[in-house]
């Protein structure tokens, strides 16, 4: 599984993410055919060598003719409809979008059909949303991190005037993610860095266990007079075992009706917990009860509590940290005699210092669904799905075992996991131009 790290020590915007991706590799011939197919007119990307502060760092103009910015949302999914991009580059695109417009629709009050971008639908700004979708596929990044991001901070101007930073939108989009300070007056993460975050990153936190293979740096066009104005990213495969923290929240019911307590479970599902489960106890005057437990990602914890007070009638809740090791592990999707269906593929090591081994877990509602279209028993269903996976693992590369790495590159890696948030990563000007007006 590849793994992509961003680095957002000065912010995030798209086409710095742009840049650092074919700076790390990817085909940027085929990234401007794609979007070239999107029907923008004569459109072309210039990459060019620069530095910040002293360190070489890629650069991204987009080059085109004069083109009216404001684009409703649909106008945009029909050319990305009608281009030549492959399924996972049309979804990946797609999402951002989506994600982009229901910040614009709640910031403005208005429908996700109604919406109509300015910034984001000017040529440059759809052009770094669809080449790092398609700058991901090519590089075949399967997983994403990245470090806490910096917004910035004083004023900006616009399409609706002054705002402060991060503008309505980017704030919108940066609900439930971690950000830090920073005394930096400027815009630091654009709303389309703010998109890439909140859509494709899977976790936030400290560069993770991994074995790096490539390292890209895209530049912003402002120079920043206290630090480099670039992005970094990091991309290679995790360690067998991965390591984070979670937050494990704890309550204990006893006046809670059973479809209550189910409704609960639900809307914390549905706020993103990791794990959400029930064990029955004895409370004080032989009262029977409810252990409710939820398991989330310590920067859900504040959504997660919110939700288990509104849901559950909780007057209190415990709540800790804890180390969590687990495989290395990705989404595949295979075919069957039945349709497509998704598995999860993890990776362990048999012995210390042994082989590794994959282990495979179909997905239950894919199974589930070609079970009741074929009509045949869903026992026999996963056992198809899991001979599918089963053989397609065999044609993956296994991710890297710590133990079977020289000493001296395997204790590089040997990273404190108390998720310390402090990264890099970054976005300045162009349409991202942070001087230029923006269109929220």
């Amino acid at each position: 599984m590849t793994l992509a790290y961003l680095d957002t020590h000065s912010g995030i915007a798209g086409d710095m993410t742009l840049a650092a991706l074919v700076d790390a590799g990817a085909d940027r011939e085929w990234i401007e055919r794609q979007v070239q197919s999107l029907g923008l007119g004569p459109v072309s990307l210039r990459f060019s060598e620069t530095e910040r502060h002293c360190f070489r760092a890629l650069r991204l103009d987009v080059e085109h003719p004069p083109q009216h910015a404001h684009r409703g949302l649909s106008i945009i999914e029909a050319m990305i409809g009608q281009s030549e991009l492959g399924p996972r580059e049309r979804e990946l695109a797609l999402r951002l979008f989506r994600r982009i417009g229901m910040a614009e629709a709640k910031v403005h009050g208005t429908t996700l059909e109604q919406v109509h971008f300015h910034e984001v639908g000017a040529i440059d700004s759809i052009v770094d949303i669809v080449g790092v979708a398609v700058a991901i596929c090519n590089l075949n990044i399967r997983r994403i991190m990245a470090s806490p991001t910096p917004v910035g901070c004083g004023t900006i101007r616009i399409a609706h005037g002054m705002v402060s930073v991060p503008a309505p939108a980017t704030a919108e989009l940066l609900r439930g993610i971690p950000i830090r300070s920073c005394g930096i007056q400027a815009e630091l993460t654009t709303p389309t860095g703010a998109a890439i975050l909140a859509t494709l990153v899977d976790s936030f936190g400290p560069l993770p266990d991994m074995q790096i293979q490539r390292i890209g740096y895209g530049a912003g066009h402002r120079q920043l007079t206290e630090q480099a104005n670039v992005l970094r990213v990091l991309i290679g495969v995790p360690l067998a075992d991965e390591q984070d923290e979670v937050t494990v929240l704890e309550t204990n019911l006893d006046d809670i009706t059973g479809e209550q307590l189910g409704f609960a479970i639900e809307q914390l599902w549905k706020v993103g917990a990791l794990d959400v489960f029930t064990t029955p106890i004895g409370m004080k005057k032989n009262r029977p009860g409810t252990l409710l437990t939820v398991i989330g990602r310590n920067e859900q914890r504040t959504a997660l509590e919110g939700c288990l007070f509104t849901h559950s009638g909780s007057l209190g809740i415990r709540r800790s940290q804890m180390a969590r090791r687990k495989l290395s592990r990705e989404i595949i999707r295979v075919t069957t005699p039945l349709g497509e269906a998704r598995a999860k593929l993890a990776w362990r090591a048999t012995a210390e210092g042994g082989p590794l081994e994959f282990q495979v877990s179909p997905e239950y509602e894919d199974c589930r669904s070609l079970a009741e279209a074929s009509g045949q028993a869903l026992n026999s269903v996963f056992q198809m799905v899991r001979d599918a996976a089963e053989r397609a693992a065999q044609a993956l590369p296994a991710p890297v075992h710590a133990s079977t790495l020289p000493v001296e590159t395997s204790a590089a890696h040997d990273h404190d996991h108390s998720h310390d948030h402090s990264h890099d990563l970054h976005d300045p000007q162009r349409s991202h131009d942070h001087d230029q007006p923006h269109g929220h």
